[in-house]
């Protein structure tokens, strides 16, 4: 698509920030893992029993959905910038959390690593390289 096309479709409108939306099983061991390990807080809930929580931290967002039967993918289903990234490896080490990638310089500019969260969700964290 030409990017004039592109531009008559958005119409000139501007897109804001975006949160992932993340399935777990249960949404209280998820609250768990992205506060203690991520530094994630909450800062919004719903439901009795709870099934939809906003976690927040700096600039990111990710939303939380109960999904009792839900079934982690092989695809990474957010990808996430940092300040250092070397840091937030040795805090997921240290914590225990599955490493799927190990840390690693890419060609495409970044210095990255993949876990796995406690429901299987893979997350890419990346920092771009000078």
């Amino acid at each position: 698509m030409a990017e004039s096309a592109m531009e008559s479709a958005s119409g000139g409108i501007v897109f804001g920030r975006v949160a992932p939306g993340i399935c777990v099983r249960d949404i209280h061991a998820a609250h768990d893992f992205y506060s203690r390990v991520l530094g994630f807080r909450k800062v919004f809930e719903n439901g009795d029993p709870v099934g939809f929580m906003v976690m927040k931290k700096d600039q990111a967002e990710i939303h939380l959905s109960r999904k009792a039967d839900h079934t982690p993918s092989t695809v990474n289903v957010m990808h996430m910038f940092v300040s250092d990234v070397a840091g937030l490896y040795a805090i997921c080490e240290a914590a225990g959390v599955r490493i799927i990638k190990g840390l690693a310089d890419k060609d495409y500019g970044q210095r990255a690593f993949v876990f796995a969260d406690p429901d299987g969700n893979r997350i890419d964290i990346g920092e771009r390289l000078a």
